[in-house]
């Protein structure tokens, strides 16, 4: 299985990215955000950063790079896409999840290993977990905190397409503790903690991370 991992300018987390991919059984295959062809992936993974410098707002250039209007008609055609802190951000601003990130809500950068809880175990990228599993990842973020409207907060909460939420105090402001969603098919999922960083005990605070990357695996054997 192929899975491209795009590079903004600015990107700063793509070859932790790729690595997971490796790790977790898949070949990681390179993106750049020019690129006329997506180079026959299976799926796509946003990775973290400060996309074109998080300017104008954290991820609205990336939304229109060339490889995105890509990204955007294969996500529609079921293709699994993972966008990481920063492509999560893209993926809002991208209209392929609802909501958007906005300035963490005591307004500091902050860097840390942070507890989240598994709610739907059922996605592309969360189906080597089960619900409710608790696993430490770190999260590090100026503007991570998820917002929505109250409507969108309750299609959310009601359809099962929060995957994730913090453990504990609210790192960042987001409504519900909210740490990653979905979308109602279940391919596209953006998550603002990092498990890249957490996939073997030797550089991350542990390993727990790595579930997100076999668990593509599963979804295209299905």
């Amino acid at each position: 299985m192929r899975v491209g991992v795009i590079t903004f300018p600015g990107t700063l987390d793509d070859r932790d990215a790729a690595r997971a991919v490796n790790l977790g059984g898949a070949e990681a295959v390179s993106l750049w955000h020019a690129d006329a062809d997506l180079k026959a992936v299976d799926a796509v993974i946003l990775p973290g950063g400060f996309s074109y410098g998080d300017y104008l707002r954290c991820g609205a250039i990336s939304r229109f790079a060339p490889v995105m209007k890509l990204v955007i008609e294969a996500a529609g055609k079921g293709m699994p896409v993972l966008g990481i802190c920063n492509g999560f951000q893209v993926l809002c601003e991208s209209h392929l999840l609802p909501g958007a990130l906005t300035r963490n809500s005591d307004l500091h950068f902050l860097c840390r290993d942070q507890e989240i809880e598994i709610i739907n175990s059922e996605t592309a990228w969360t189906s080597s977990y089960k619900k409710g599993e608790k696993i430490v990842i770190p999260l590090k973020n100026g503007e991570g905190s998820f917002q929505c409207d109250d409507n969108t907060l309750a299609m959310l909460e009601g359809e099962g397409r929060v995957i994730a939420r913090y453990v504990g105090e609210n790192p960042n402001g987001s409504r519900n503790l909210i740490a990653g969603i979905t979308n109602e098919r279940g391919n596209v999922v953006g998550l603002m903690p990092h498990p890249e960083h957490a996939i073997d005990e030797l550089t991350g605070p542990t390993a727990q991370g790595l579930g997100f990357f076999t668990s593509i695996l599963n979804a295209m054997v299905k």
